[in-house]
């Protein structure tokens, strides 16, 4: 009988999509682009019936207005007062005021006794704006060759995760003209919203897909 090659073991970074990551876009292994806007929150509850009225009514008219396709994801993860609470101690061991210092015992108390009795939670959102490469292959060719392109980058995505296309700059270039339309366009109907977005740097987006991968942990 022949002698059978041991299975290789699959790596964990086989899981990972992304290639790389340039200034602020992320390339996946198939060549297709990520941008990632950062959206800031607002207390809906807060607002008057009316208020909500409007807010719903323009997030609906943003939604019609788009023509590609986008993710909306929340992280939320549990925060981390500990250093919060260092910052009250150091603080109040400074204080030479006996009320004052009374005082801000009892608030430090508050706290600590707040966050064993709930979880307090931090909440980030973010818009993920794709460009994938089969709107790339159909807008940069004909029928024709958009149609071999369309089928061979489904039969690139239903191979391995191991096989990686590199980009070169030109190309990279070129298919972050249409990703960078997208993202301003996006930027202009939060803007419209009444929210401020701010789009994630190389940094940013390093920190932010590091403690998606590894819960729990930052760069």
């Amino acid at each position: 009988m022949a002698e059978q090659k041991p299975k290789q073991g699959t790596s964990t970074k086989d899981f990972v999509v992304i290639s790389e990551i340039r200034d602020s876009v992320a390339i996946l292994k198939d060549g297709s682009l990520r941008s990632v806007i950062e959206v800031a929150s607002v207390n809906f509850d807060l607002k008057s019936l009316d208020e909500q009225t409007a807010i719903i009514g323009a997030f609906q008219n943003f939604l019609n207005s788009i023509d590609f396709p986008l993710q909306i994801g929340i992280s939320s993860r549990k925060l981390d007062i500990a250093p919060y609470i260092k910052s009250l101690d150091a603080l109040t061991a400074s204080v030479s005021n006996e009320l004052m210092k009374i005082q801000a015992v009892e608030y430090t108390r508050f706290i600590k006794g707040l966050t064993e009795l709930a979880n307090i939670m931090s909440k980030k959102f973010y818009i993920v704006v794709p460009l994938h490469i089969i709107e790339t292959i159909s807008a940069s060719g004909g029928a024709g060759e958009a149609a071999k392109g369309f089928f061979g980058a489904l039969k690139s995505m239903a191979g391995s995760t191991r096989t990686v296309k590199t980009l070169t700059d030109q190309e990279f270039q070129s298919r972050r003209v249409q990703l960078d339309q997208r993202v301003e366009f996006l930027l202009g109907g939060i803007s419209g919203l009444g929210l401020e977005g701010r789009i994630l740097n190389k940094d940013a987006l390093m920190n932010m897909y590091y403690s998606y991968y590894n819960p729990g942990h930052n760069l």
